[in-house]
């Protein structure tokens, strides 16, 4: 089966001297775990690999990763089905791409893959073949798809709608959202301040203390995995206390001094409660992460969170999370814990920024509870945060819609809650 290693490619040029090819240092950027993909007969797609090179150029690393990752899922498909990815026959049902089109959406009807993943492999598969076709590595006597231009409105902050013109194809596998939800960041859902405590009464007595502190630096502070992964120690000594409110913050984000690694590259000061801080600063000196220092690199020393082999969490090899994860899931599920079903580590972020915002709500005007929370939360655009007003304003309609609803059924019904 088709797998994905990683390597270290150094900044290098080819010179040709005395019919001999050869190649020189130079002094440009070293690309750290360049993902490449081989296939199960040990050979590499180099065509893929080569994509991959050229997107390390101008693209985050990680973004190439995600990228590679969804080629892989491709290239494993390939694999199974004894196809190759050139083939491009007369007849359409035929071709390499529609085959994987439709084996993507018997895989979401089945519940095998989400449908946000869905979407997003076979964009990046798109995305592929549309380099292949610019750089003339492919060139198929039929059209591979079939091209449309749709237009988008966009409104910006003054009210002014323009029209964006993007480029779709037959392929593109829409990601539709459910009537009438509120999507928050990622489209996940927050937690009931119940299902909080009871999602970290749960990793307290079964996942590690990493982890289970972890989860409480997520509900505390909304910080996304990667940044929580990327807390270096020093950014939990030099925790400042803010002034105005009286409570500690932390600074992360390519400004941060040290840098802690954010989406979109946001700096900040993040709100940390004064006991997660304590806690942080008790594990920072415990024996257990001493053990663990002693075995990291020099350069990973600083990291607030290591494994017990002494590597970063945030290693893009590493599984440890992923895994850990996995486990407190199922335990939480086995003990009949309802907070976990569909639980991920992201509705830390969006439990902690919908009771912050009902907290702000209730003693701020909505435009400074708004902008409040999204320094806060370190959003890009105030739209993100206006989602969670939003949420909060729509579940508590639902809520007192229900409560009406149920009032006046059980009056007409005659029923009671005896029954």
């Amino acid at each position: 089966m088709a797998r994905l290693e990683y390597i270290r490619l150094p900044a290098q040029r080819i010179e040709v001297e005395n019919d001999q090819v050869r190649w020189v240092a130079t002094q440009g950027r070293v690309v750290e775990r360049l993902p490449q993909i081989i296939w199960s007969n040990h050979s590499a797609w180099g065509e893929a690999n080569l994509w991959a090179l050229e997107q390390a150029s101008f693209k985050h690393i990680k973004t190439v990763h995600s990228s590679m990752t969804h080629l892989l899922g491709y290239a494993k498909w390939l694999e199974a089905e004894s196809i190759d990815w050139w083939h491009f026959p007369a007849r359409i049902s035929e071709r390499c791409l529609p085959r994987f089109r439709g084996a993507l959406i018997r895989a979401r009807n089945d519940g095998e893959m989400a449908q946000s993943t869905v979407s997003v492999r076979m964009t990046a598969i798109i995305r592929f073949y549309r380099w292949l076709q610019a750089t003339g590595i492919i060139s198929t006597s039929w059209p591979m798809w079939t091209e449309r231009q749709i237009g988008i409105r966009i409104a910006n902050s003054f009210g002014f709608e323009h029209t964006l013109r993007v480029t779709t194809t037959n392929l593109a596998i829409p990601n539709t959202k459910v009537a009438g939800a509120i999507g928050l960041e990622d489209g996940v859902m927050p937690l009931t301040a119940e299902g909080m405590s009871q999602v970290i009464k749960v990793a307290n007595a079964k996942a590690s203390a990493e982890l289970a502190l972890m989860l409480r630096a997520g509900f505390g502070t909304g910080l996304r995995l990667g940044s929580i992964l990327d807390l270096k120690l020093a950014t939990i000594e030099q925790a400042a206390i803010d002034p105005v409110s009286g409570s500690y913050r932390i600074a992360v984000g390519p400004g941060a001094r040290p840098p802690v690694a954010t989406k979109f590259g946001m700096s900040g000061m993040v709100p940390v409660p004064t006991s997660l801080l304590e806690q942080l600063r008790d594990y920072a000196c415990s024996t257990r992460r001493l053990k663990r220092e002693a075995l990291a690199k020099p350069e990973n020393r600083n990291l607030l969170f290591l494994t017990r082999f002494g590597n970063p969490y945030s290693d893009i090899q590493s599984r440890a999370i992923n895994v850990e994860m996995l486990r407190l899931r199922r335990a939480g599920e086995t003990a009949g814990v309802e907070a976990f079903r569909e639980f991920h580590f992201h509705r830390t972020r969006a439990t902690f920024a919908t009771m912050l915002m009902r907290a702000a709500l209730r003693c701020l005007p909505v435009v400074d509870a708004v902008e409040f929370v999204r320094e806060a939360c370190l959003h890009k655009n105030v739209e993100t945060t206006l989602k969670y007003v939003k949420f909060i304003e729509s579940s508590k309609a639902m809520s007192e819609s229900a409560d009406a609803f149920t009032q006046a059924f059980m009056g007409l019904t005659g029923w009671s809650r005896d029954i």
